[in-house]
């Protein structure tokens, strides 16, 4: 086939090697500057590319395009393509038909890179051969390439599953729906939902759909009746309106109910004491991470030696340093109100909390009753943050209204933390006010935390 890749970063340079080695005809156009690596290999391998452009006359020979994640519908070249009625796919859709491997794919608005992260980890810790790939920023089609795994642990956005048809996971796994890229959506609820739920569109009765029993959304647009496959909800409780695949017991204890599969046990017990990850949703994540592995076949003491060797992506919920008593711990990739929300609720100690941004027409309603119950101090950090000091001015005792730099927010957070108490940089916003993205916030957090332990 005459195939056109939409954009040259890793996905779409991975579909163009897949494509190649498969005998297709390769043409990838991306509309931006094509990074120097990605060049380098498209030049190695012969394939020919165009940058700072989209040429909508060769775009529009193609048999079958593969388009980048980041590409939205409206771009010209997207509707040019759509009134031809050119078949439009993802990455994870062409990497799909060349592969006999068992993929595990996880989905959800909040904790997905942590629970791949996880999933993988466990399994790979237990010595299962498995890859790991997708929107955790390695190609699965370059991987496909040589197909050496016989799993893959997938991260899978919103945006990847848009132009997915005929992929089939062994494992789904939706963590939960809550608002976010709705301009994408025509800021639809529903129609975001139902771009998470077409991870469940191929599901068949050798399949298992991993899901979130407690989240409102998933449960308001989810159709287990026309889903024939294994159903496995987990919750934070027991609960008798279902048939849980795992819940916790206590704090710190996972019970596990599977039938059919590779495991068919019943109330088996998994220990979660020794992880170190943090919060309540970590608990919703390990949850999902635990009945995959369980799915795959590991066996309780598997599980919970790679749970207790576990180390999470940088920026989320990172227990950065502890200083005089008080933890200062980094959780930058907190963009939205959601992920702020699960970093409240789930420390239990005192907060020096430092929040700020770009706001992104943020609503802070939900955040005011944990605020008021568990943050002693708000720092403010960034170049305008009105609207957080209205929100919350009312329910937290002490605001530092304007702090301009990293330094700055740590110093007075310090100075406010007591032993027992955590600081905790959880913006709530976009960095792009002070800082290069959350991950550039997070080092600077870091770094000047590390500072302080050597004063």
């Amino acid at each position: 086939m005459n195939i056109i890749i939409l954009g040259a970063a890793e996905s779409g340079v991975g579909a163009a090697l897949l494509a190649q080695a498969k005998g297709h005809t390769v043409f990838v156009s991306d509309r931006g500057t094509i990074q120097a690596e990605y060049k380098q290999k498209l030049t190695q391998a012969g394939i020919a590319f165009e940058e700072s452009q989209h040429t909508l006359e060769r775009i529009l020979q193609a048999d079958e395009v593969i388009k980048s994640p980041g590409i939205p519908e409206k771009a010209e070249v997207m509707k040019a393509l759509r009134e031809k009625g050119t078949p439009v796919i993802s990455e994870i859709e062409f990497a799909g038909r060349y592969t006999q491997a068992k993929c595990i794919g996880i989905t959800g608005t909040n904790g997905k890179t942590t629970t791949t992260l996880l999933t993988y980890h466990l399994l790979k810790s237990a010595g299962l051969n498995v890859g790991l790939a997708g929107n955790v920023g390695y190609s699965l089609a370059e991987q496909v390439i040589e197909d050496k795994h016989e799993y893959y642990v997938l991260e899978l956005s919103s945006f990847q599953l848009d132009d997915v048809y005929d992929f089939r996971p062994w494992v789904s796994v939706l963590l939960n729906i809550t608002p976010d890229h709705l301009d994408r959506y025509e800021y639809s609820m529903e129609k975001y939902a139902q771009a998470k739920l077409r991870i469940t569109r191929n599901l068949d009765s050798s399949g298992y759909f991993i899901y979130n029993a407690d989240d409102e959304v998933t449960n308001r647009y989810f159709q287990s009746a026309f889903l024939s496959t294994n159903l496995l909800p987990f919750s934070l409780h027991q609960r008798p309106d279902y048939h849980l695949g795992g819940y916790f017991t206590s704090e710190t204890t996972i019970c596990t109910n599977l039938t059919g599969g590779v495991v068919a046990d019943e109330d088996v017990e998994i220990s979660t004491a020794r992880s170190p990850l943090i919060g309540q949703h970590n608990r919703q994540n390990t949850l999902a991470a635990v009945l995959a592995a369980r799915v795959a076949g590991l066996t309780p003491e598997q599980i919970e030696a790679g749970l207790a060797s576990f180390q999470n992506a940088d920026h989320r919920l990172q227990l950065v340093a502890e200083i005089n008593g008080v933890r200062f711990i980094n959780d930058s990739k907190a963009t939205n109100v959601e992920a702020a929300w699960f970093a409240l609720d789930g420390l239990q100690q005192p907060i020096v909390w430092i929040a700020g941004g770009v706001d992104k027409g943020n609503d802070y309603a939900s955040l005011l009753p944990l605020a008021q119950s568990r943050v002693k101090a708000l720092v403010c950090l960034g170049k305008d943050n009105a609207k957080l000091q209205t929100s919350f001015g009312p329910v937290v005792p002490h605001i530092e209204e304007e702090t301009h730099s990293m330094a700055g927010a740590v110093a007075r957070a310090a100075a406010l933390a007591q032993p027992g108490d955590v600081v905790l940089l959880s913006p709530c916003c976009a960095s792009f006010d002070l800082f290069k993205n959350y991950e550039d916030r997070g080092r600077q957090f870091i770094q000047c935390v590390n500072e302080r332990m050597g004063e």
